[in-house]
């Protein structure tokens, strides 16, 4: 038992000392200095800009540090170069993180590799890239994780729906792409889709398709039953009518012919009524089943193996544009190493991620506490200025009651006075 502990462990090292870390990103002192942001937008003063933050919580204030999105309905493009490579015959790993702090309802967070190619000044939503990873959000129909393809300057979706984390925590996203054209996303180290390449996009144009030059033979029979043609329809079939008058109802007592006109006792359905007579069916002789297309190898069709391969990835960037900002990505690795990116992830995100969450639960909870008291004061304040109008209505029934017995004294006064003049 021991001996197999002891060989996984060497194996192990073997593994992380023979993997190539081709770019690794925590966003630590310095990161200005490895990443360019683009003039993409600016001109039309619609591009965002990029705050170096850990947010309003974290688990660790410096080490959560990464870039957020700023200010809300903007375009934001940053990218950072490294040292070209291809990812032929090798594992490709891509892994990061991100915060949406605003609780993102419409906007994209995913992450792209791009060729050393890329003009990073103008980087923009034209720019080739190679792979785009991660989660995009739109309103209640879009909460899905993007992977797509670029194959011979095309772009290619994948055909599965696989769900994103819409929360206001960190996530972890990583896409391994192996040499086989399999692929595996996971989100928080956890499996979440995988498949083939080759079955999950299309890549490739189909093996087959059908011949343009085949049709249908005008005489070939689908129709798999008939009529009975010695079912005949009975003599009274007919008899009855779809409605008939309602025998229950009558005419009313305040019914004026003379005014309303003649009556008319309503109709309802009749439950005799049969319906329209069909024949019976029978199994179709003369059916030959259902035709099918015949298929023909697609001229356009050429095998390749290796639609996995990138042979110029060499820039790694994100270009966004979100309706509410305050997405925060961290923790950005390319390698050909899955040991290499759990490393990472261990350091940084799942170091951090529980003490984050208490931290934010603690505000939550100090957020629903505020707005209780909020309420309550309101409410108070409410019933107080009530109370008030209350007593001002009180007050003033009480000068109109004084100012009318005034008057009613002023004018016994006036008759006492008229009295004795006489």
């Amino acid at each position: 038992m021991k001996a197999s502990l002891v060989l996984l462990s060497i194996l192990g090292l073997l593994a992380l000392a023979t993997a190539t870390t081709h770019f690794s990103e925590e966003f630590n002192k310095g990161w200005e200095d490895r990443w360019v942001k683009s003039s993409w937008k600016k001109s039309e003063g619609q591009a965002g800009e990029w705050k170096h933050t850990a947010g309003e919580w974290y688990g660790d204030k410096e080490a959560d540090k990464g870039i957020q999105t700023t200010p809300d309905a903007r375009f934001y493009a940053i990218s950072a170069k490294f040292d070209k490579f291809s990812n032929r015959d090798k594992d490709l790993v891509v892994q990061y993180s991100v915060k949406h702090t605003q609780k993102l309802d419409c906007g994209g967070a995913y992450i792209k590799l791009l060729p050393s190619t890329l003009d990073q000044e103008h980087f923009s939503g034209d720019s080739e890239y190679d792979i785009m990873f991660g989660p995009d959000v739109c309103g209640y129909s879009t909460k899905k994780v993007h992977l797509i393809f670029n194959y011979k300057g095309q772009n290619h979706l994948l055909k599965k729906d696989v769900k994103c984390e819409t929360d206001q925590l960190t996530h972890l996203y990583t896409l391994i792409l192996h040499p086989d054209n399999t692929y595996e996303i996971q989100i928080d180290q956890k499996e979440v889709a995988k498949g083939s390449l080759f079955e999950d996009w299309d890549i490739l144009p189909p093996k087959q398709i059908k011949d343009p030059q085949a049709s249908k033979p005008s005489d070939w029979v689908d129709q798999k039953e008939i009529n009975d043609p010695t079912d005949t329809k009975p003599a009274d079939w007919d008899n009855e009518p779809k409605t008939i008058v309602d025998p229950d109802a009558t005419k009313p007592d305040d019914w004026d012919d003379e005014l309303d006109g003649e009556w008319e006792a309503p109709t309802i359905d009749n439950p005799n009524y049969k319906g329209e007579w069909r024949a019976k069916q029978i199994p179709n002789p003369a059916y030959k089943g259902e035709w099918v297309h015949p298929l023909i190898d697609n001229p356009e069709y050429v095998e390749d193996k290796t639609i996995y391969a990138f042979d110029d990835i060499g820039a790694v960037g994100f270009e966004l544009w979100q309706v509410k900002a305050g997405s925060i990505f961290d923790n950005i690795i390319i390698t050909d190493s899955l040991a290499e990116a759990e490393e990472l992830a261990k350091k940084t995100f799942l170091a951090n991620k529980d003490a984050e969450k208490k931290m934010f639960d603690d505000i939550e909870e100090q957020k629903k506490k505020e707005e209780e008291e909020a309420r309550k004061k309101a409410e108070e304040e409410r019933k107080k200025q009530e109370e008030e109008e209350e007593e001002e209505d009180e007050d003033e029934d009480e000068d109109e009651d004084e100012d009318e017995d005034d008057e009613e004294e002023e004018k016994g006064h006036d008759h006492a006075h008229d009295h004795d003049e006489l």
